[in-house]
């Protein structure tokens, strides 16, 4: 399917796609990736790479806003990349090693994405209980918590370069462990902030292996940036405990219809 002759269907699909981001706050990879893949038979590959590039976009744009109201921890954000970084180099040299378009690949990064989406479902039907109000306070640091980070922060280079899905529900609720005492706004704006450079860096790595669609890309920016603006004004008058387990259902069905096709 060429998108640049169908690309009112992307532009409609970054427009939901945003819309819900604008909503709810969850990642645009844990939507966009799974649904170009299913509904438009995109190969993973290409699908990952481009939605990469949309989300270092769109992240950055995220990352001005938090920095702006000085909810960013950028040691956190260090520490994070130091891990996921290099892991993220690391995988991308061993999709290249095994050639990105092999029917391997493309079952890893189903499988991996599946697995992410029923994770990323779990926490959002958990959230209450695991995102509990925080203290408006800087907590201790402590060699622990660098070491921690910076293999929390492999893991999700890891994840994301694979499958694109995981850099915001999941890395978040692992900083709410990590950093008990940092307030909840810290934590996101942190969280958003190193997705930038890992998601660049992923999806720069992806460009070189030739699997990244700029027309594709252009199309869903077009269509997502109105849908966040729109989903973020709109957010306050519909509540949360409506929206977020309808969501985290849909993510459910999507990832097992990743795991059991």
């Amino acid at each position: 399917m060429n998108p640049g002759d169908v690309g009112w269907p992307y532009s409609i699909l970054g427009f939901a796609v945003g819309f819900l981001v604008g909503m709810t706050g969850v990642g645009g990879g844990s939507l966009m990736t799974p649904l170009l893949v299913l509904l438009f038979g995109v190969h993973p590959a290409a699908a990952v790479g481009t939605d990469l590039m949309f989300a270092g976009v769109t992240k950055t744009v995220g990352t001005l806003v938090h920095g702006a109201h000085g909810s960013v921890n950028w040691r956190i954000v260090a520490r994070l990349s130091v891990g996921s970084i290099p892991m993220a180099v690391f995988t991308l040299l061993l999709l290249r090693w095994i050639g990105p378009q092999h029917a391997a690949i493309s079952n890893a990064i189903c499988w991996v994405m599946g697995v992410a989406l029923v994770a990323t479902a779990g926490s959002l039907y958990a959230r209450d209980l695991l995102l509990k109000p925080r203290p408006d306070r800087n907590g201790a640091d402590s060699g622990r918590q660098a070491a921690l980070t910076m293999i929390g922060g492999a893991l999700l280079g890891l994840l994301v370069t694979i499958s694109s899905v995981g850099a915001g529900a999941m890395g978040i609720v692992a900083l709410y462990f990590l950093y008990p005492l940092l307030p909840t706004r810290t934590l996101v704006g942190s969280d958003v902030a190193h997705a930038v450079p890992l998601t660049l860096v992923a999806g720069m790595g992806y460009w070189l292996l030739g699997t990244v669609d700029w027309v594709m890309l252009a199309w869903l920016l077009g269509g997502s940036i109105p849908g966040i603006v729109i989903g973020s004004i709109l957010a306050p008058r519909v509540s949360e405990r409506v929206l977020r387990p309808i969501l985290a259902t849909i993510l459910v069905l999507v990832g097992l219809r990743l795991l059991l096709p």
